[in-house]
């Protein structure tokens, strides 16, 4: 079973905001720009969880900034018009608080835009710190992001640390920084791509969530 938490370290996207369609809809919106083919939401799920900037090099080699600006624009565009707050996301977040745990978010968003979108959804003080793309030395699957974090927090990597996210980069990101990786299973990625690292505990929703740590630990 998981141990009763000093911090609890979040993702952003699909994690505690919904934005998955926004998301396709600028991905696919670049992939044609670029003359290519739009992926189907499997193929997205099996390729999401890097950063932009190391996805599109990876896919557009030399030409990834030019698809990165078509991405990043529609995704702006849209975002703000369309972001939603998962049901209870915030009924935890008030928990924890309550209850005195460390919080932060761990993105591979860029910083301005996921710091914008944390200050417009009003969750802001609930975070010691939000850890964006380029703020550590590297992103995830990376673990430098969420010990960042945790030394934002003063609290050490371990068990007692979960990492929640949707992604099998966020499950990789969670062992590799030795913190117990826990998947919300809003869009739940492919599982064999979470073969090698496992999430430590799945939920399916963020009451499941608070019901596991009244039921526990309160």
């Amino acid at each position: 079973m998981l141990p009763k938490p000093k911090a609890v370290l979040f993702d952003w996207d699909d994690t505690i905001v919904h934005n998955w369609e926004t998301a396709v809809q600028s991905l696919n919106t670049a992939l044609v720009h670029m003359g290519m083919a739009p992926w189907d939401e499997n193929e997205i799920r099996r390729r999401s969880g890097p950063s932009a900037r190391d996805l599109f090099t990876q896919v557009f080699g030399d030409r990834w900034q030019e698809a990165d600006k078509v991405y990043f624009d529609t995704f702006r565009r849209l975002s703000l018009e369309n972001i939603k707050i998962f049901d209870h996301a915030e009924d935890l977040l008030r928990l924890l608080s309550m209850n005195g745990v460390a919080m932060a978010v761990v993105s591979n968003k860029r910083p301005a835009m996921l710091r914008h979108e944390v200050v417009h959804v009003g969750f802001r003080p609930y975070f010691a710190c939000v850890i964006g793309a380029g703020d550590a030395t590297a992103d995830k699957p990376d673990p430098a992001p969420l010990l960042m974090a945790l030394k934002e927090c003063n609290i050490p990597a371990g068990a007692d640390v979960w990492y929640i996210g949707d992604s099998h980069t966020d499950m990789m990101a969670a062992d590799r920084a030795g913190c117990s990786g826990v998947l919300i299973e809003t869009k739940t990625p492919p599982e064999d791509l979470m073969a090698a690292h496992p999430p430590k505990a799945r939920f399916a929703t963020h009451k499941n969530i608070m019901e596991f740590i009244q039921d526990n630990f309160i």
